[in-house]
């Protein structure tokens, strides 16, 4: 079954409105600083992509899989965008690009400050061209600092978070988290920030440059496991998701398919061992608070362990859904990918793309009950380079068929 053509289609409309008016020049790469921008672009923004003549953002190579010749990994991250191509290596592309700052809000690098000095993108040189312009960097280890200018990828990002250390088995080896968590939040980061940024300067009527660290940010995303540490002296470890400071928060086996459960109050607590029939366990002395429960944790997951191994998943979720206990199942990717409620709030769809059907998921995020975020699918390399420049920057075929010549964009 082609799984593509079974996702329901959304054609191009207006989208979000909400940053209606605000251009942002894209000069990242990879997936941090697009994740970042496709936020912003689903959220209304003009984002202008700006990239490499040969090659253009990293991902468009990452693969297989590809679909039609276009990396599903750059799919992923580039709808309502428009791209353009520049040589930001020669002064004439650096012109180019100081040209398009002038008339644009909001800059995203993924550079190090000493590559940004090089292409003339730094925030000291950019806010001499337009002083209101807010500049946003995301590197591995900020601007600053002895590790400024070193490498970093999610990967990188990760081991030195700790997430990597308590992801997995005790028993077994650190494990990277399954999609790139330290990208995708430092995506995050840099929206909030420039929408932070954005709303100071309604006040100000100034730029601001912001820092991005993908390493901070990461710190940042285990403030629930460090501040529990700072405070005891006692650092967690791998455990298989069975530490948690829920007494009853993690995997257990059915008679078939593992689900989830968290038991996280009392009330829940006591509603789960009325549904499953015995009511008079949860409510055995010593088991009242959820402090008492972590000190019986052993005996309750086994407890609970050996109750569930009894029936089938679906017997299980049916019951603990209609007593409103947390719970569910641990889905596959196609398992996700087929959920109906998802697929009917507009999760997973597909759109018409330069080749054929483009896969999407979805902003998930309402407003005012809606959530379609879609105008324009993501971009063919330099697809819109001769209309920017003729739109924005006021240029003639003649001036822009000589940049192409002389391999400028």
């Amino acid at each position: 079954m082609n799984t593509l053509k079974t996702l329901p289609f959304q054609a191009p409309g207006s989208g979000l409105s909400c940053l209606q008016g605000i251009r942002v020049l894209d000069f990242t790469t990879s997936v941090a600083g697009p994740y970042g921008t496709l936020l912003l672009a689903d959220l209304g923004a003009e984002v202008i992509k700006v990239e490499k003549r040969q090659g253009g953002d990293d991902t468009r190579s990452w693969g297989p899989p590809f679909l039609d010749g276009e990396s599903l990994w750059f799919l992923s991250m580039n709808r309502n965008k428009q791209s353009i191509t520049i040589d930001l290596s020669r002064p004439e592309g650096q012109h180019l690009a100081h040209d398009l700052v002038r008339g644009a809000d909001v800059v995203v690098l993924n550079t190090t400050r000493r590559v940004q000095e090089k292409l003339g993108l730094d925030h000291e040189t950019l806010k001499t061209i337009n002083p209101r312009l807010i500049h946003v960097s995301v590197t591995g280890f900020g601007l600053q600092g002895e590790r400024a200018d070193q490498p970093c990828y999610d990967l990188i990002a990760e081991g030195y978070s700790g997430v990597m250390h308590l992801t997995g088995e005790a028993d077994r080896p650190p494990q990277k988290v399954g999609t790139p968590a330290a990208d995708l939040l430092a995506g995050q980061d840099i929206a909030m920030a420039t929408l932070a940024a954005l709303l100071e300067r309604a006040r100000t009527g100034v730029g601001r440059q912001v820092d991005i660290s993908m390493v901070a940010t990461m710190a940042r995303f285990m403030s629930p496991r460090i501040v529990p540490y700072l405070g005891s002296d006692e650092p967690p470890n791998r455990s298989g998701g069975t530490d948690s400071v829920i007494a009853i928060y993690q995997v257990f086996d059915t008679a078939d398919f593992p689900i989830t459960l968290g038991l996280g109050n009392d009330a829940i607590w006591r509603r789960f061992w009325t549904a499953v029939g015995r009511p008079e366990y949860g409510q055995q002395t010593g088991f009242e608070t959820n402090a008492k429960r972590r000190e019986a944790r052993e005996s309750i997951v086994q407890a609970i362990a050996t109750l569930l191994a009894a029936q089938p998943r679906e017997h299980w979720l049916t019951l603990f859904a209609t007593h409103r206990i947390p719970a569910g199942p641990i889905n596959s990717i196609d398992q996700l990918t087929a959920d109906i409620p998802l697929r009917e709030d507009g999760m997973f769809f597909a759109t018409q793309g330069a080749a054929g059907l483009v896969p999407q998921v979805g902003l998930g995020i309402r407003f005012d009950g809606s959530s379609t975020v879609l105008r324009t699918p993501p971009p063919t390399l330099g697809q819109d380079t001769e209309r920017i420049l003729t739109k924005e920057l006021s240029m003639s075929a003649t001036c822009i068929a000589g940049l192409i010549d002389s391999e400028i964009i």
